[in-house]
């Protein structure tokens, strides 16, 4: 996507649904100084571009019984077992990201576990069947921090 698509009004409108994705877009509007119709067309221009890709809500793991959350790194046996263990590991319901890396690792994935016990289960269970080299586990103690991505066009604006 080009970002010379983007102008002014879409970078406020990202900064106000990003802060909150369940804010009115009637509010929206109101703080961009334009009507609601344009807000929505706006959003739905933002979205069929992939800029916005839907809106969540965030969970507590542990409140909901995921008390381990431990980062993998794999590591293939082959290249050409990427796409097969990427679909594999989608079908794995507490792999819940994963990403292509460079370094020593092929993919990392985020897991979340209802203990260590599980997760060890779920490592050889789920994990080692797909034919693994080997896998290098990592665990978190706690979140430090999780942010959203700084929304500030005017670095690219003014370039063009």
């Amino acid at each position: 996507m080009a970002q010379h698509e983007l102008d002014e009004l879409d970078e406020k409108i990202l900064k106000l649904i990003v802060d909150n994705a369940r804010i009115p877009f009637l509010e929206v509007a109101r703080e961009c100084g334009v009507s609601g119709a344009a807000i929505h067309q706006r959003v739905q221009k933002l979205t069929a571009l992939g800029v916005v890709k839907g809106s969540e809500f965030i969970v507590d793991s542990e409140k909901i019984g995921y008390d381990t959350c431990a980062f993998v790194g794999i590591f293939l046996t082959s290249p050409s077992t990427f796409d097969y263990v990427v679909q594999e590991l989608e079908k794995i319901p507490e792999v819940v990201e994963c990403y292509y890396t460079t370094g020593q690792y092929d993919l990392l994935i985020k897991v979340y576990a209802k203990n260590n016990k599980d997760l060890l289960r779920i490592i050889h269970s789920e994990l080692q069947p797909l034919g693994l080299s080997r896998t290098e586990t990592l665990m978190c103690f706690k979140d430090a921090f999780r942010k959203k991505l700084p929304i500030n066009f005017s670095s690219f604006l003014t370039a063009e």
